[in-house]
């Protein structure tokens, strides 16, 4: 106790004299950098979530052939959760009487009150006003899809026959919850309120009814739920979450994560590198009250019982203000962003706030703890002779706890190993690339200082003078520098990817079941039109039977990763049909990242395999794969492994064979155009022209995925900017925090009379060289670092963008002169005779 109120009496004359005032301000801005885009990000993040779950209609459903009762249905009753359900069935849909009927077989859905629990439907009455519905179909009424109502012929105000009964028609469904692209359910949908489905006699002994129990509330009690409901499913049950959603939003949604995890990361290096320059700032300072306390007879342990008791107590109280600024930041920041992304932004959870305490107290430890230790190494001679510094340890032991310490919250942060380990790596080298080009500079400037006149001469001077301090200048703000390019180079990446994913021309129309003697008619069609002329890509159904020789069972993979939901989809993998499809060549969306793709037509079939696939399955390449093919059998070896870009809307395929692989097996093809909003009877004619193809409109599940995605960039470019901000401020009290020898020394020479001009223009040249070496080797280092995350931790292809690099590297001369000249205006306006008397009193 005594130890400690000597720490917080020493604490409270620090804070009035002023002499931790850098080393306070660093540490509020990194726990405000953290914290704040900690808080920005989890609020978004599960704002974004819970937006995606409208593809589902909830946060989380059960499938199952049959009622679903017993725990699971117990369970979606529990305190928090809000639940409903639907029923589907396939039935034919009858629109007009007599020989003028219009017959087809649809896909019907019977929705329960309160569905959807997330989203919306998207409908256009019969006013033409497209418009939000406000909820199911009222009874005795039903909506249509518009493709099926293109198909039907039918108009709002039709009657609409559904088994025994008729409905009417009210409304045209344009985008829907739970949309989904199927290549086999391609009929008309129609939408009936639940408690009209026992009227049209369609369910009954026999009917092959699919039941659907819908959930959506706190995230706790989901998660609940979901448990239980893995726990209880019964045969022909399954449950799904957003993990389950489309590839292309799944991946939005992933690469936001890993973007919101890598602006963390940058927010902790950059709270690292503020505070490791303020703490030595800090330690310098107590030089000589150590040296007298030591005079006194102060044993070492008190020395170092007092200033790290100083540390922790500090820590506490500017994690407190930290977190504190950092609430009312992101609250501000959080209303703005809900009329952003037009949704409600779920409260903030306690986690960012622990979080911001955690990484405070951890880098002011990590980075603070080691100069201030050494105080206790100050020789008592100190008194008298102030040249005398304290016998710091090892310049390893120290270097080795600070990246310790920064490893440590960098793995704790990213959430990613791979993430992780590129960071520290990039740190690590760009920390040696900056200390040792700073070291040539230095050398450098020792020999050709002599042939330089006037204040460029005394800056470059002052660079090679003080060589430590220097050195640890460019290292820190390369390092920054490095951590912000990175940063935007990824964000950049990121966001030219998903829009030219997205762009407004990406195919809106899927046209399935094109027979081969149709192909040439249906391009003729289509050509006629004025659109683009289609790829066809033949398309064949067929059941995995065995692999390598060993018949395949879903069974085989309950349990083989410890992930149940992986298990569970390779399970339906492995007995299900999925489609398998022939090509010459790749386009751009796929990628071979294994083996090697045929040249050709080979000798012998081939396949290629998507990769996250083939690894669901633990399928490698050379492996032997045999199909049922309508009853006939075939077998083809594994040759390469693809990626895949499913957020490209075009057709794509698991499993491609080599050309001619499949002729002589039944098949149909498929392809995807993209028609203009022009031309809305290009789908009721295409079908009048070829009544057995099957028309996908996907306008409706490309407007729900453009715009999650447009929500997921809006969302990123908030926490760029945010973290952005955060870390200009945390580099500008690096720099600050290692100011007090240019004052000193500025100081003097005004008191020697030196004119305003020539000590500014000293100043100039100083940090214009120390801010080009650190903008130079941090720009060269976040474009190869960029690079490897890029590819690796966000599957984008590198595109070197040396232009940004150059912007960055000129940047980082801007804000070090900024920074530099803003930190030493005092020895131009303050009387030397002042300067001097703070920095040596």
């Amino acid at each position: 106790m005594r130890t400690l109120t000597l720490a917080w009496r020493q604490l409270r004359r620090d804070l009035a004299a002023g002499d931790i005032r850098i080393l306070f301000a660093a540490l509020v801005l990194a726990v405000v950098a953290v914290t704040s885009v900690g808080f920005v990000t989890d609020r978004a993040g599960r704002a974004l979530a819970m937006e995606a779950n409208r593809l589902l209609g909830g946060d989380a459903l059960v499938r199952g052939d049959a009622p679903i009762v017993g725990a699971i249905d117990e369970a979606a009753s529990a305190a928090g959760l809000r639940r409903t359900q639907t029923v589907e069935l396939d039935s034919m849909i009858r629109v007009g009487s007599g020989a003028d009927a219009q017959l087809r077989l649809g896909d019907l859905r019977a929705l329960g009150e309160g569905f959807p629990l997330r989203g919306s439907f998207r409908i256009v009455d019969g006013e033409g006003v497209e418009r939000d519905a406000a909820g199911v179909p009222d009874p005795g009424t039903l909506w249509l899809s518009r493709a099926g109502a293109d198909t039907l012929g039918a108009r709002v105000g039709d009657r609409v026959g559904i088994g025994t009964r008729e409905f009417q028609l009210t409304a045209l469904v344009t985008q829907e919850p739970d949309a989904s692209i199927d290549y086999f359910n391609v009929a008309p949908k129609a939408f009936l309120n639940l408690g009209d489905l026992a009227s049209t006699g369609l369910v009954q002994e026999g009917s092959r009814i699919r039941y659907r129990l819908v959930v959506a509330g706190d995230a706790a009690a989901v998660e609940a739920f979901a448990a239980v409901a893995r726990g209880n499913l019964g045969r022909g049950q399954r449950i799904e979450t957003i993990t389950d959603a489309r590839p292309e939003v799944r991946s939005a949604l992933d690469r936001a994560g890993r973007f919101l995890g890598l602006a963390a990361l940058v927010s902790v290096v950059l709270a690292a590198v503020a505070v490791a320059m303020a703490a030595r700032r800090h330690s310098e300072r107590h030089l000589s009250g150590v040296a007298v306390m030591r005079c006194l007879g102060a044993q070492q342990r008190t020395l170092v019982g007092i200033h790290v008791g100083e540390l922790l107590l500090l820590g506490l109280i500017v994690c407190t203000v930290g977190v504190a600024i950092a609430f009312a930041l992101q609250w501000s920041v959080a209303g703005w962003l809900a009329q952003a992304l037009k949704v409600d932004i779920p409260p903030t959870s306690l986690w960012p706030a622990l979080r911001g305490y955690g990484v405070g107290l951890v880098v002011l430890l990590a980075f603070g703890a080691p100069p201030v230790l050494a105080l206790r190494r100050v020789p008592a001679l100190r008194v008298l002779r102030r040249d005398l510094d304290g016998v710091e340890p090892s310049a390893w032991i120290v270097a080795l706890a600070a990246l310790g310490g920064l490893a440590a919250l960098l793995w704790w942060q990213a959430g990613s190993a791979t993430l992780a380990t590129a960071m520290l790596v990039g740190i690590a080298a760009t920390l040696a690339a900056l200390a040792l080009i700073a070291w040539l500079l230095i050398l450098l400037v020792r020999r050709v200082r002599g042939r330089l006149r006037g204040a460029l001469r005394y800056g470059l001077a002052n660079v090679s003078r003080r060589a430590g301090t220097s050195i640890a200048q460019v290292s820190a703000l390369g390092l920054g520098l490095m951590a912000l390019l990175l940063l935007t180079f990824v964000r950049t990446d990121l966001l030219d990817r998903w829009q030219l994913a997205l762009a407004q021309d990406a195919p809106n129309r899927f046209i399935v079941n094109v027979q081969s003697d149709q192909i040439g008619p249906v391009r003729e069609f289509i050509a006629a039109r004025g659109v683009a002329e289609p790829v066809l890509f033949p398309m064949v159904r067929a059941r995995l039977v065995e692999r390598n020789g060993t018949p395949v069972r879903g069974e085989d993979y309950a349990g083989r990763t410890g992930d149940a939901d992986e298990d569970r989809q390779s399970q339906r993998r492995a007995e299900r049909e999925f489609n398998l499809s022939m090509a010459a060549s790749l386009r751009e969306d796929n990628k071979v990242v294994a083996g090697t793709f045929w040249n050709g037509t080979p000798a012998s079939p081939e396949l290629s395999v998507e990769e996250n696939f083939a690894k669901g399955l633990g399928w490698a390449i050379g492996d032997r794969i045999a199909f049922d093919i309508a009853g006939q059998r075939f077998e083809a070896p594994i040759t390469s492994l693809r990626s895949v870009e499913w957020e490209s809307f075009q057709p794509n395929f698991f499993v491609l064979a080599s050309p001619g692989a499949l002729d002589g097996y039944p098949a149909s093809h498929i392809t995807a155009v993209q028609v203009p909003a022009s031309l809305p009877r290009f789908t009721a004619e295409l079908v009048q022209a070829f009544p057995n193809l099957s028309v996908i409109d996907v306008d409706a599940v490309l407007a729900q995925v453009r715009s999650t995605a447009d929500q997921v960039s809006t969302v990123v470019q908030v926490v760029f900017w945010f973290s952005l901000l955060a870390g200009v401020l945390v580099l500008l009290a690096a720099v600050s925090a290692s100011q007090d020898e240019r004052l000193l020394e500025g100081g003097v020479m005004r008191a020697l009379g030196g004119r305003r001009g020539q000590l500014r223009m000293a100043q100039v040249s100083e940090f214009a060289a120390i801010g080009l070496l650190s903008g130079l080797v941090a720009a060269i280092a976040a474009s190869l670092l960029s690079g490897i995350i890029a590819t690796e931790v966000f599957d984008l292809p590198w595109r070197t963008n040396w232009m940004l690099a150059v912007v960055g590297g000129a940047l980082g001369v801007v804000v070090t002169l900024a920074a530099g000249l803003f930190a030493t205006r005092r020895v131009l306006d303050a009387p030397p005779s002042t300067t001097l008397r703070e920095l040596q009193g």
